[in-house]
């Protein structure tokens, strides 16, 4: 079977993608944009670095031989002239650690990407990784529900309301949506609340060779 990569084209592919990669310990990144033309140059690239499109076992084999094994996140919305990249590193050494700035998703400031800010969360006892809005966001949101609170004109925010809905339903932003649900409640809205998604598991798009 010949190497290949998923490319997502919305922004939960992405992020779920990369969550997974976190979760199994790919702990190590560096992120970039490119032209959307060039994405399958630069996949082809970091395959032949860093081996992106390794087979499960062959992950098996570099790990045990102490080197870092990587994954490539490519978000490439349909249309847009721009890509965003993230390279996800495991545990070990080889070429990537050494032509690579690599940063930790650990340490501060937490690795935000795609407008989504990554934390760890607590769930019955386990840490469990997710994603949140940054607190820049938070902070218009809270700011336009205000204004539009302040109109009286509950249209508006029923669609602001409803766009806050449709974004990706990780822990983190469920969290934040209900928590400026409420807001809204508290001030005076009395119209339908929209429903809040849960991420399900989504495919991380269709794959491309190298």
């Amino acid at each position: 079977m010949p190497a290949s990569t998923p490319l997502s084209t919305n922004k939960t592919a992405a992020l779920s993608r990369t969550l997974d990669g976190v979760t199994r310990g790919y702990f190590r990144y560096i992120a970039g944009t490119i032209a959307a033309d060039k994405v399958l140059s630069l996949a082809r690239k970091f395959h032949d670095l860093y081996g992106i499109g390794c087979t499960p076992s062959q992950r098996i084999t570099r790990k045990n031989k102490g080197l870092a094994n990587s994954l490539l996140v490519l978000y490439a919305p349909e249309g847009a002239a721009l890509a965003e990249w993230l390279l996800l590193v495991s545990p070990g050494n080889g070429p990537v650690t050494e032509r690579e700035k690599l940063r930790d998703v650990t340490a501060k400031p937490r690795l935000t990407w795609l407008g989504y800010e990554l934390l760890r969360h607590r769930e019955r006892c386990t840490a469990r990784w997710t994603w949140r809005r940054s607190k820049a966001e938070m902070t218009e949101l809270y700011q336009l529900f205000d204004v539009q609170l302040h109109k009286h004109d509950h249209g508006p925010l029923s669609e602001t309301l409803a766009r806050i809905a449709r974004q990706p339903g990780f822990h983190g932003v469920r969290v934040q949506s209900w928590t400026l649900f409420q807001h809204a409640r508290e001030r005076g809205y009395r119209g339908e609340l929209p429903y809040l998604f849960y991420v399900s598991k989504v495919s991380h798009g269709e794959r491309i060779s190298l």
